[in-house]
């Protein structure tokens, strides 16, 4: 069973994770597990309190197939989290890594995004990272972007993201496009 790693933290935002959520497990067969660099309780963006209880430790511990990082406004902040060990950690340990919106910032401080095609809210958005040399890289895209298992996406495409995390887990193409239809059927 392939093994998705959801990183919260406190304030994170509700609708980038909840499709990975709320169908990976029941729906594919994908386990996914919950971790925060500041375990214990705390809410997302939009008041939903949560107890997150197991630590970025255990989830290098678990060994997942992708580690994926939720965004949230504390990623804009100087007390960001420091998460650059552990998501090199998990990279080297085979997992793919993943950012959404806030994210991609924690992926950009970790130097993750300075060789590889990648997006976010925007170019100006990575700009705020200390250290970020990736600009020449950025692709302005309103869907996910996953080169060399790295997968990278603005918060206003969960859907796109999902299907990527999911591909990178494993889950079969047929299931994937099943997913992205059942989802975009209210626009056809």
């Amino acid at each position: 069973m392939a093994r998705v790693a959801l990183i919260l933290t406190p304030g994170f935002v509700d609708w980038e994770y909840a499709f990975i959520a709320g169908t990976a497990s029941p729906f594919y067969g994908i386990d996914v597990r919950f971790f925060s660099p500041t375990t214990g309780h705390f809410r997302s963006q939009g008041g939903l309190a949560v107890t997150v209880d197991s630590s970025l430790q255990e989830c290098l511990d678990w060994k997942p197939d992708v580690v994926v990082v939720i965004g949230g406004m504390v990623w804009e902040r100087e007390e960001a989290p420091d998460i650059r060990d552990f998501l090199h950690a998990s990279r080297s340990s085979g997992a793919i890594i993943a950012g959404i919106c806030g994210g991609t910032l924690a992926l950009a401080g970790a130097g993750l995004l300075d060789t590889v095609a990648h997006t976010s809210n925007s170019a100006d958005f990575l700009q705020t990272v200390v250290g970020y040399k990736g600009c020449a890289l950025y692709q302005s895209s309103s869907r996910a972007v996953t080169a060399d298992r790295i997968i990278t996406a603005p918060g206003t495409a969960p859907v796109s993201f999902t299907c990527a995390v999911f591909e990178g887990a494993g889950l079969a193409a047929e299931s994937i496009s099943q997913f992205r239809s059942m989802l975009a059927a209210e626009h056809g």
